[in-house]
Formats: structure tokens, C-alpha cells, sequence
């Protein structure tokens, strides 16, 4: 029932409208000024929000309604590190050498570049793909997808510090880098286990050295022996040489052995461990002696023979009667 009241309503406008037009029409007015409405005009009466519910009879709209406007922005995707932390600490074992990894993700572009901080100074390694380190041993290689990695050959004490992977993004992305340097501690021992820097042995004996090799995070070389500059572990000229080599948790253990030893086995008996790691002994071989007797550590060695029994006699007699 309100519905149909309504359009009556509207139907009711409706033909005011059309009289009100016949009517201008009628009159013969062809005048354009505007004019204003004469009383009793059907459109003085008109409703201020008429137009409105007349385009729209169901739907009742406000006036001051303002439509949303919702702008959306999209944005580059930012260059991000794979590795969730931004220092990481690498150890390398001294003269082997070491990968710093730097992977970085939606790159968009930008230019990866390796740095060394001594301090507050910053030295410049890799840009992209080029070296600029006047260390030949330094170098960038590039693997896919996006692993930037600084290569050091033969790493020794000097290259131990902190590295920067840098990318020049704006703010600049970080990724710290320490790299330490770990020496293994190289010992000679005989097959008593004792420490020495000089060893005795009897000609037609067996030589028995042990190397002993601790701090050794990842054994990247294999232990090798050498009688001058000689290499042992394949000699096969001599004979009655065998190496026998053990690499343990953080250790190795390397035993030499040279059967029949003869004068010529004398000299330096070194163990190496790669090119810069290295402990040497000395190593003598005598014909009818005693080793102890050359072993000046241990003391002096009181030598018995018959002129010195008869040395002892006489001092004896001369020094006894004034002992009374």
C-alpha cells in the first residue's frame, strides 16, 4: 500500500509537469532570460530532493554521500639474503682453501660487492663479477641461482678477520662475514711417546716416529714424511719404509717406520701437514755405541776402562790420609 501511494504521488508531478510545459507553450513566450517562478507555480512546490527520488523511487540515497577512492601502490620486490642471519663465522684450517658465501634473493638488478674491514677501513675485493684485490688469491665465482661467493686460496693467519657481502640497494644490505684461522699443532714423539728434538738408534734397529697433529678442523691434505727433501710415503728405493696414517676427530696421527736403519739414515725426519705445517727431528744412527750416550739431556754418562779405575786408585791414596 505504501508503494502505491508513492506512485500515485510521482504520477501526480508528473502531470503538473506536462500542464506546466503546455502552459509556457501556449503563452507564445520566446523570450531566454531566465525568469523566476510566478506564484502558484507547480514547481515552487516542488520538493528540494524531487529530481533525486524521482530517478531513483526505491533506493533512498544521501545527498552528502561521498564515493571511496582506495589507491593501491605496488611496490619492487626488495633484494633480501637467503641465510636468515646477518653474521655467520666460518673456520678454515691454515693454507686450505675457503668459500664465503653470500646468497642473495630478487637481486632486482642491483650489484653484489665484497669488502675487508680492518677497523674502520673498508677495502674493496669483488664489484659484480670483477676483482679489484691485488691478491691473485683472492676471486669472485658466481653460482647459480644466487650464491656470490669470495674464493681464497691457501688461507693463512693475515687473512683471518671480518668480511662484508655488501648490496647497493637503498638502504645498502649487510651480511657480515668472520673468518678464523685455525693452525694445527704439529708434535714428533718416539715409540715411547716422548718428545725430542734429537733421536738415537742403533744400526740394524728399527726407527719408530710418531706425528701427532691436533687442531684440525677439516684435514684437507694428507700427512706426508720427508728424510731431507726426499718424499717417504712412496719411497720404494730403499726398502723397509712404511707410512701408516690415521685421521681422527680433530686429529691425525701419522707413524713412520724404517727397518734396518744404517748411517745413511741419518739426518732431518720432517712431517708435514700441506706446504706450511710442519715439524722436523733430528735422527742419528751409530755403529756400537749406546743411543743414551749421545743424549747430552739426560745427563752425562760416567765411562769405565781401566786407566781411569787406576786414575781413581791414586786419588783415592793420596786423599784418604788426610781424611783422618
Amino acid at each position: 500500500m505504501c508503494i502505491c501511494g508513492v506512485m500515485k504521488s510521482r504520477l501526480f508531478w508528473i502531470f503538473a509537469i506536462i500542464y506546466s510545459s503546455l502552459h509556457h507553450i501556449s503563452s507564445g513566450s520566446t523570450s531566454t532570460t531566465l525568469k523566476r517562478p510566478r506564484a502558484g507555480d507547480p514547481f515552487d512546490t516542488f520538493p528540494k530532493n524531487f529530481w533525486q527520488e524521482f530517478s531513483s523511487p526505491f533506493t533512498d540515497t544521501p545527498e552528502d554521500e561521498e564515493l571511496e577512492v582506495t589507491e593501491t601502490t605496488t611496490h619492487e620486490p626488495f633484494p633480501f639474503f637467503a641465510d636468515p642471519y646477518t653474521t655467520i663465522n666460518i673456520s678454515t684450517q691454515l693454507s686450505s682453501n675457503v668459500y664465503l658465501h653470500c646468497r642473495v634473493n630478487d637481486l632486482q638488478g642491483k650489484t653484489v660487492s665484497w669488502m675487508r674491514r680492518k677497523g674502520d677501513d673498508l677495502t674493496l675485493i669483488t664489484f659484480g663479477q670483477h676483482t679489484y684485490s691485488g691478491d691473485s688469491r683472492y676471486s669472485l665465482e658466481f653460482e647459480e641461482p644466487n650464491d656470490w661467493k669470495l674464493s681464497i686460496q691457501y688461507a693463512n693467519e693475515r687473512d683471518e678477520g671480518p668480511y662484508e657481502c655488501q648490496v647497493s640497494s637503498h638502504p645498502p644490505l649487510v651480511l657480515l662475514v668472520y673468518l678464523t684461522i685455525i693452525v694445527p699443532h704439529v708434535e714428533i714423539l718416539d715409540e715411547r711417546g716422548s718428545a725430542t728434538p734429537e733421536k738415537y738408534y742403533k744400526a740394524g734397529s728399527t726407527i719408530e716416529l710418531q706425528c701427532v697433529i691436533s687442531k684440525i678442523p677439516h684435514p684437507s691434505s694428507y700427512i706426508t714424511w720427508r728424510h731431507g727433501v726426499r718424499l717417504l710415503n712412496y719411497d720404494t728405493s730403499r726398502g723397509g719404509i712404511s707410512v701408516k696414517t690415521d685421521m681422527l676427530p680433530g686429529r691425525a696421527l701419522s707413524r713412520l717406520y724404517i727397518a734396518n736403519a744404517n748411517r745413511q739414515d741419518t739426518g732431518n725426519y720432517t712431517c708435514m701437514l700441506g706446504n706450511e705445517i710442519t715439524e722436523t727431528v733430528v735422527v742419528h744412527v751409530l755403529n756400537g755405541e749406546e743411543p743414551a750416550a749421545m743424549q747430552h739431556a739426560n745427563g752425562t754418562r760416567f765411562i769405565s776402562s781401566p786407566l781411569t779405575m787406576v786414575v781413581f786408585f791414586i786419588v783415592f791414596a793420596i786423599v784418604k790420609p788426610f781424611q783422618r
